[in-house]
């Protein structure tokens, strides 16, 4: 069974979603739903279509339909095994959507994380519709909507244009997020044509928002996680040896990943 804390507490922490009471809050346009691990609390949604949006929508953003024990199964007599004791429950996120999964992984770039969910939450307090406590995360509409001044000052940088840009591409059709037929190596091929989107950010974006099984195997933290691991230095692991390391495990290859990056952060907070 998905650890609700566990999985929240890796969840960028952006004012769209809670934990109160053991209950896991989302904050939708159409309104607030919940999850306590068990049942879902939709009263607040008027609706029988939007409780069953919001269940899916639920389901897809804590991963509830990951069999986390048959992943366990193939981590205990790996090096890895440990990651099931630590993380024991620990799902992996996805954003409500596809835009708000782009604009966040763009937020991402050459930052820390904790800065990343800073600048991200600004944004949401900033241009997102209030939702009692929370907020809506604001739409490609309303982002295209601003001048580059209002978007830069949540603290996104460089990474202002990006946002920009790539928001207007996407509302005028020309940038398409929909790119579940395509294979991890022609949507990565087709997402780095647009600037502001290269390798890693493309393959976070297919995993956090699209949940294909890829993970950016140039990234910083899961590069020092399996250095951790395996008593290397960073400089030792190199992209293609973390391709080494994860590609053998197939269909959980991401989730792994996930966990390694997981198991950087608690060490760095260590």
């Amino acid at each position: 069974m998905i650890d609700l804390q566990k999985t929240a507490h890796e969840m960028i922490k952006n004012n769209t979603w809670k934990m109160e009471g053991g209950v896991f809050w989302q904050a939708f346009e159409f309104g607030i739903a919940g999850f306590d691990g068990k049942d879902f609390y939709l009263e607040h949604l008027s609706s029988r279509r939007h409780q069953k949006e919001a269940r899916d929508k639920i389901k897809f953003i804590l991963g509830l339909d990951i069999p986390l024990e048959e992943f366990y199964s193939q981590l205990e007599d790996s090096k890895f095994s440990f990651l099931i004791d630590v993380f024991y429950g620990l799902s992996l996120p996805a954003a409500p959507s596809k835009y708000q999964a782009l604009i966040e992984v763009i937020a991402q770039q050459q930052v820390n994380f904790e800065f990343a969910m800073k600048t991200i939450g600004n944004l949401v307090i900033r241009f997102g519709d209030p939702k009692g406590d929370l907020y809506v995360f604001p739409n490609a509409e309303r982002i295209n909507s601003l001048s580059l001044e209002e978007i830069k000052s949540v603290k996104f940088g460089y990474r202002t244009s990006y946002i920009k840009d790539l928001t207007s591409k996407y509302v005028s059709g020309e940038l398409r997020l929909n790119l579940e037929g395509l294979d991890e190596r022609d949507a990565i091929k087709y997402l780095t044509k647009f600037r502001g989107i290269g390798k890693w950010s493309a393959e976070l974006f297919l995993a956090y928002g699209l949940r294909k099984n890829v993970y950016p195997a140039g990234d910083l933290g899961l590069r020092r996680g399996i250095a951790k691991i395996f008593k290397k230095r960073i400089k030792e692991v190199k992209e293609r040896d973390v391709r080494e390391i994860i590609e053998p495990y197939g269909k959980w290859k991401s989730l792994l990943a996930f966990y390694i990056t997981c198991y950087d952060r608690l060490m760095k907070k260590g």
